[in-house]
C-alpha cells in the first residue's frame, strides 16, 4: 500500500477512474449488441441510426483513450460491413 499521501490519493484516483472506464465500456459493447440486433432485424432505417450513435460513442471513447483507435475502427469497420451487407439483400 502506498505511503505517501499523493500516493493515495492517485490510488484512490485511478480506482475511480477504472470504475468509470468500465462502465463506459460497458455501454459501448451493450450499444454494439443494441446495433447488431437492429441490423439483424432488418430494419434498415432503425439500423442506420443505432449504428451512427454507436458509431459516435465510439469515436468518443476512443478520442478519450479509454479504448484503442484500431480497435475503435475495427468496431465500426465490422458494423459497417454488416449493415450494408444488410441493406444488399434487403434490397
Amino acid at each position: 500500500m502506498a505511503n505517501h499521501k499523493s500516493a493515495i490519493k492517485a490510488h484512490a484516483q485511478g480506482l475511480k477512474r477504472r470504475e468509470h472506464n468500465k462502465q463506459l465500456k460497458s455501454r459501448m459493447r451493450h450499444a454494439l449488441t443494441a446495433a447488431r440486433s437492429a441490423i439483424a432485424a432488418g430494419d434498415t432505417e432503425k439500423a442506420n441510426i443505432v449504428v451512427r450513435t454507436t458509431v459516435s460513442l465510439i469515436d468518443n471513447l476512443a478520442g478519450k483513450g479509454i479504448i484503442h483507435h484500431n480497435a475503435a475502427a475495427r468496431h465500426k469497420s465490422r458494423l459497417s460491413r454488416r449493415l450494408r451487407n444488410a441493406a444488399a439483400s434487403a434490397a
